[in-house]
C-alpha cells in the first residue's frame, strides 16, 4: 500500500501542511519539527514525488545557468568546472536539477535563456559572469525573475544578490607582491574589458603601482580571452616591446599556462627573467612548471553561496538583496623570484 503525506502528518503528529512544508524545507518550520517528520518518513518509508510536487507548485525544481561564452569554450578553462561543482553541491542539498545555457554567440544565449525563462523550464538562474551593459541581467530585473550573479554587477549591484570576490584588492596585491621584490616593470594579462572582474583587477594593480610611484604603461596592459592561447599571445606582444616587463600580473591560471609555454619557446626562465603572480589557484597552477603563485578566489565557494542564496529567493520572493564577499589568498609557490639588474 502506498504511503501518503497523510499517513505521515498522522505518524509525527502534524498537519498535511507541515509535511509539505518539511519536504520543501520550509524555513518556517522548526528543526525540531523537522526532525521529527523526517523520522516518521524514514519510519515509513515515504519518498516524496518531486515531479508531482513541481507540477502542483508550478515549480520545476530546476536550476539555469549561464555561460559567459559558448560552453565547450568556457569549460575548457578550469574555473567553470571548480564553480559548477559547487553550484552542484549546493543544488543536490536542497534536491534541485541544473540546466545549462549553449550557444555560440551572446545573442544566442541571450535568446536561449529567455525561452528558458519564458517556458518556465527552470526556477531562476545564476549567472557565472558580470559583464558591463549586459542585455540578460536587464531582462531579468525587469521581468522580476530570480537571478544571481557571480561577481560584481554593472549597474545597480546594491538592487542584485550577487557573490564575489574583492577583486579589486586582489589585483592590488597581486601586484604589491612583485612590487615587494623590487619589480618595477610589471605587466598586467586580462581578459576582456567588458568582464568586471577585469576592470576591477586592472584598477587594483594601477593603484599599488601609483602607490608605489611607478608608471602606468599603455603597452603593458594586455586584453585577451581566458584561454591559454590569449596568455600566449599576450606574452608575444610583451616581449616584443623595446622594454619588456619583469613580472606580470596575469588574471588567470589558463592564461598564465600559455604564458609560460611562449616563455619557454623563447629560452626564458620563470622567475629568474620573469615573474608571474596569475589568480584562481586552480590545480593548474600547482602542476604546471614552475608552480604558479596564484590568488586563491575560492571558486567552489563562489558558486556554493550563489546557488544558496538563489533557492532563498525562490523559496522567498521577499528576501533581502544580499553582497556576498568571499576572502580570497596569495598560495605563494615558485613563480617569483626578486628582481635582479642585468
Amino acid at each position: 500500500m502506498t504511503v501518503t503525506i497523510k499517513d505521515v502528518a498522522k505518524r509525527a503528529n502534524v498537519a498535511p501542511s507541515t509535511v509539505s512544508r518539511v519536504i520543501a524545507d520550509s524555513p518556517r518550520i522548526s528543526e525540531k519539527t523537522k526532525r521529527k517528520v523526517r523520522e516518521a518518513m524514514k519510519e515509513l518509508g515515504y519518498h516524496p514525488n518531486f515531479i508531482a510536487r513541481s507540477l502542483a507548485n508550478q515549480a520545476t525544481q530546476v536550476i539555469g545557468i549561464v555561460m559567459p561564452s559558448a560552453a565547450e569554450q568556457a569549460l575548457q578553462n578550469p574555473f567553470f568546472p571548480e564553480v559548477i561543482r559547487g553550484i552542484s553541491k549546493a543544488a543536490h542539498e536542497k534536491k534541485y536539477a541544473l540546466q545549462m545555457s549553449t550557444g555560440e554567440k551572446e545573442v544566442e544565449i541571450y535568446e536561449g535563456v529567455v525561452d528558458m525563462l519564458q517556458g518556465r523550464r527552470v526556477d531562476g538562474v545564476i549567472l557565472l559572469y558580470s559583464r558591463i551593459d549586459d542585455k540578460l541581467m536587464k531582462y531579468l530585473q525587469k521581468n522580476k525573475f530570480p537571478f544571481v550573479v557571480i561577481g560584481k554587477p554593472h549597474q545597480k549591484a546594491e538592487q542584485i544578490t550577487h557573490v564575489d570576490n574583492d577583486n579589486y584588492l586582489a589585483g592590488k596585491e597581486a601586484t604589491e607582491y612583485l612590487i615587494a621584490r623590487g619589480h618595477e616593470r610589471i605587466a598586467f594579462v586580462g581578459g576582456n574589458k567588458q568582464y568586471l572582474v577585469t576592470v576591477d583587477r586592472l584598477s587594483g594593480y594601477e593603484a599599488a603601482l601609483k602607490e608605489a610611484g611607478l608608471p602606468y604603461r599603455e603597452d603593458y596592459i594586455m586584453h585577451e580571452e581566458f584561454l591559454q592561447e590569449g596568455g600566449q599571445e599576450a606574452m608575444k606582444e610583451l616581449l616584443s616591446l623595446a622594454d619588456p616587463p619583469t613580472a606580470l600580473v596575469v588574471a588567470d591560471d589558463l592564461m598564465a599556462l600559455g604564458v609560460l609555454k611562449t616563455l619557454d619557446e623563447m629560452n626564458l626562465r620563470v622567475p629568474d627573467d620573469i615573474s608571474i603572480v596569475s589568480f584562481n589557484n586552480t590545480l593548474l597552477a600547482e602542476m604546471s612548471s614552475p608552480p604558479l603563485t596564484s590568488v586563491d578566489i575560492h571558486i567552489f565557494q563562489l558558486g556554493y553561496e550563489a546557488t544558496k542564496s538563489l533557492i532563498e529567493k525562490i523559496d522567498n520572493p521577499n528576501e533581502p538583496v544580499k553582497r556576498i564577499i568571499i576572502p580570497h589568498r596569495i598560495v605563494k609557490r615558485f613563480s617569483c623570484g626578486y628582481y635582479r639588474k642585468k
